[in-house]
């Protein structure tokens, strides 16, 4: 009975499960893409005037969408109580940091070197899963992460359209992004009532007054509505689909991040890079090439091809472990 019993053991996952990873995985970086050039056209290309304005207009599309699903029982989430707060904490402050931080580099970086510096993120990310989460990553993996980030650190030493409030945006972009993917996989984890419907709706409304009143302070609503675009038809399309696009990207980040590693994730933002980097010296007209630049964005390419194979390979079957049972099958 035992012997027959052993392969169940060590059966293999359902197949379901791999096509999830992998599906989730692609639509994240399909929304990424997407929401990456919209957001350049509307920021550089039409040269809206306040980002921050453009993250609240996110905001409130994510409460609107989630609140009218749960309307009409499309999706389930618990209703507000005392405990919500504490439970999603600190979780809706690094949202809100990362959705601003992200479009201020968005709107003051070509988009060659917002991806490049989006690189970090993944080296940041890995060493918080490891403090945080106790995941060790396999050395091949470390290995196309440090190609990924010496090939940003070569095209950055040589960025001629240098921008030092767009990479200190970026860079605390990065930081804030490993803390939502490790923060929301653990949540995920340990608030299995709250979901991921909940964990969005709740951090866009609980930050949505924080940012409304920010920008009351700085100014930002006279500029805006002093905006010379407001009667542009595709001007317009673009903004509403910047803002919708920011809850298809938040939802799928944590789609990923539940099915996958929230390093996957990570990588797979920076995967989709690949196209946003090329497109990007075309896009926006404020990429300044050099050798020396386009030989560190290359590095960091093949690296995050190289991660992508790595992960996504499958694994090797296991062999027995015991010596008696190697001796007994090499009789």
């Amino acid at each position: 009975m035992a012997d027959k019993e052993q392969p169940l053991l060590g059966t293999s996952p359902p197949v379901y499960s791999n096509i999830m990873k992998i599906w989730t995985a692609f639509f994240y970086a399909s929304a990424s893409l997407l929401i990456t050039i919209v957001n350049k056209t509307v920021l550089t290309t039409y040269e809206f005037p306040s980002f921050n304005i453009l993250a609240m207009g996110q905001l409130v599309a994510t409460v609107v969408i989630l609140f009218t699903g749960k309307q009409f029982s499309v999706i389930k989430f618990p209703d507000f109580n005392s405990r919500t707060v504490s439970e999603i904490s600190p979780l809706p402050f690094i949202y809100l940091g990362n959705m601003v931080f992200g479009l201020g580099g968005t709107k003051e970086l070509s988009l060659p070197m917002f991806t490049m510096l989006r690189r970090f993120a993944i080296l940041m990310t890995m060493i918080a899963e490891f403090y945080v989460l106790n995941i060790r990553p396999k050395l091949s993996v470390k290995i196309s992460v440090a190609m990924m980030v010496l090939g940003a650190v070569i095209a950055a030493g040589n960025d001629l359209g240098f921008n030092f409030q767009g990479y200190g945006f970026v860079l605390i972009n990065d930081f804030l992004t490993a803390a939502n993917s490790v923060c929301t996989k653990k949540k995920l984890n340990t608030q299995k009532e709250m979901g991921k419907y909940g964990l969005m709706f709740y951090c866009a409304l609980l930050m949505l007054p924080v940012s409304f009143f920010l920008n009351i302070g700085m100014g930002e609503m006279q500029r805006v509505y002093e905006f010379q675009y407001w009667t542009n038809i595709m001007f317009i399309i673009q903004f509403v689909l910047s803002c919708t696009m920011g809850f298809v990207l938040n939802y799928s980040v944590m789609l990923c991040t539940q099915y996958n590693s929230a390093l996957t994730t990570t990588i797979m933002g920076c995967l989709k890079n690949i196209l946003v980097t090329y497109l990007g010296m075309f896009i926006g007209g404020d990429y300044k090439y050099s050798l020396t630049n386009f030989i560190g964005i290359n590095l960091s390419i093949v690296g995050s091809l190289l991660y992508t194979y790595v992960t996504f390979r499958p694994a090797p079957k296991s062999v027995p472990s015991d010596p008696v049972q190697v001796l007994t099958h090499g009789k």
